[in-house]
């Protein structure tokens, strides 16, 4: 059966004529990693062949040939001798029970940490029945409605066609959200406007699917039946409903995100509609609509999903034995990070000692409590450049050894003009620091804020400041007034943090006698 498959194969692709696609060997190592499943990707091909349809058969052709590393990933919670716990967000009445919940568990198991428990490759799970109907009803709305006929073929693939969002189980959502929305009442001149359906759309999600912060701690991305079960999820969950409602009503909408904020902690993934000029309008799906969607906080970079393999990324340039921080080694994302916010390209000569067989640097951000890679850079030599960073942000270059991230040089500020002011203590002397909080605080307009303390009387702070690694200047009990350290290195970056907290409070330099923070 595999030699039958492989003769087909040239037949059936070779009368594609759209040029969009041209046939390589990746079609045929796919049809190989599919194992068993290839059966199912050769209905499907037969199915289309005889159909005579070239552009849909050309749409199987893109999905199949991009299927690989596309899968459902099911998350668990282990101890910390990696046994897993049963762990149900939903069985915790709020965040902060659920939180709770967690440290009392800490207690019993040691450290917790989620691990991937399961792996489900699309190439060996998907069906030709899904297969089929996804692209049937994908050309159906189209040719169907009037906002889609104006997409490129190209456009369609990318942002109609594909079948999944993230790393959510694989189901059917197209007729669901075809029937569900079939009669979106838009008239004059809304009438064949995205935007205005998507709004329609959108007020819609909102009425049933909800944010809730317990499911931070649910990082396996739910399917359609349990978003409609639930009615509750994270934004990663939001973004992915939106895409199955848009889509399906041919509306061309996409996921962006950041994998780490750099001015707060954690991530954020939101959606992006592509308006009739070609400009991609953030909005976040049933939260706020397009044109109406503020993000909160400070981008280093923003990225978008591709369901193609983009050949421009860091994977396509590692060697077989190299490795790269887990989501930057990645292949379907693309740098969309001018689209948000001014941006700068930085170079440096590093000047810390390069690893033997390190080809690449890594420039990081600061978020909850630890460096994370957010871009990368080719060096030649010792330098490196790094391309489109946003402004206004504190970045540390480091390499990346043995899974682990190592500096690779002085943190350093982007202003907003582009400038790269380093932070290596080279050019001031020791200053006092006179501090009122752990993090940005609002202050009354009329107040001083050098004369308003931010902390919590009682506890104990730890000021540290950035040396090749964080070096501890001392701690203090808070009290009413701010605290002082004297005699502190000069021309750092510093980090102050409340004794046993969870690491969210922010770095800052001292500038003009007063903490500004980054």
């Amino acid at each position: 059966m595999k030699s039958k498959l492989y003769l087909l194969l040239p037949v059936v692709f070779l009368a594609v004529s759209c040029t969009c696609f041209t046939i390589t060997d990746t079609i045929a190592e796919n049809y190989e990693k599919a194992g068993s499943n290839r059966q199912e990707l050769r209905k499907a091909l037969i199915y289309f062949s005889h159909k005579g349809d070239s552009l849909q058969l050309a749409a199987l052709n893109f999905l199949i040939r991009n299927m690989d590393e596309h899968s459902y990933v099911e998350f668990g919670i282990f101890d910390s001798n990696d046994v897993e716990i049963q762990f149900d967000v939903l069985d915790y009445t709020d965040y902060d029970a659920m939180v709770a919940a967690m440290d009392t568990m800490e207690v019993e198991y040691g450290e917790l940490h989620y691990a991937r428990k399961t792996l489900s490759p699309d190439l060996t799970t998907i069906t030709a029945d899904l297969l089929i109907e996804n692209i049937e009803l994908a050309f159906q709305v189209w040719q169907e409605k009037s906002w889609a006929q104006k997409l490129s073929f190209e456009t369609f693939c990318e942002l109609i066609l594909p079948y999944r969002g993230s790393n959510e189980p694989v189901e059917k959502f197209r007729q669901w959200f075809l029937d569900r929305y079939r009669d979106i009442p838009l008239n004059g001149n809304k009438a064949d406007d995205p935007i205005a359906a998507a709004e329609y759309i959108n007020d819609d999600l909102k009425q049933w699917f909800k944010f809730d912060p317990r499911y931070y701690r649910h990082p396996t991305d739910q399917g359609l039946d349990e978003m409609r079960t639930t009615g509750r999820g994270r934004c990663e969950d939001m973004t992915n409903l939106a895409i199955y409602a848009m889509r399906a009503n041919g509306l061309p909408v996409t996921s962006d995100y950041t994998p780490y904020w750099a001015n707060i902690g954690n991530n954020h993934a939101w959606n992006a509609i592509l308006s009739p000029e070609g400009k991609a309008v953030p909005f976040m799906g049933c939260e706020a609509n397009p044109g109406h969607y503020v993000l909160f906080g400070k981008l280093a970079k923003a990225y978008r999903k591709t369901y193609s393999r983009q050949t421009d990324n860091l994977a396509s340039r590692l060697l077989e034995w190299e490795s790269a921080p887990r989501w930057l080694s990645g292949s379907y994302y693309a740098d969309v990070t001018g689209e948000y916010t001014e941006t700068a390209d930085v170079t440096l000569n590093l000047s810390r000692q390069i690893p033997d067989s390190t080809r690449f640097a890594y420039l990081c951000v600061f978020n909850s409590g630890e460096w994370q890679a957010i871009h990368w850079g080719k060096l030649e030599g010792s330098a490196v450049t790094f391309t489109d960073m946003g402004t206004g942000i504190a970045y540390l270059p480091m390499f990346y050894v043995h899974e682990e991230l190592l500096p690779a040089d002085a943190p350093f500020i982007l202003t907003t003009e582009g400038q790269i002011i380093p932070l290596d203590g080279s050019s001031s002397a020791p200053v006092d620091l006179q501090l009122i909080s752990t993090t940005r605080v609002k202050f009354e307009a009329a107040t001083e804020a050098r004369d308003i303390v931010a902390l919590n009387e009682g506890k104990t702070y730890i000021l540290k400041y950035w040396n090749d690694g964080w070096t501890d200047v001392g701690e203090q009990q808070a009290g009413s007034d701010p605290l002082i350290f004297k005699e502190v290195p000069g021309d750092r970056l510093y980090w102050l943090v409340e004794k046993d907290s969870r690491r969210e409070e922010r770095i800052f330099t001292w500038e003009n006698g007063r903490q500004v923070w980054w």
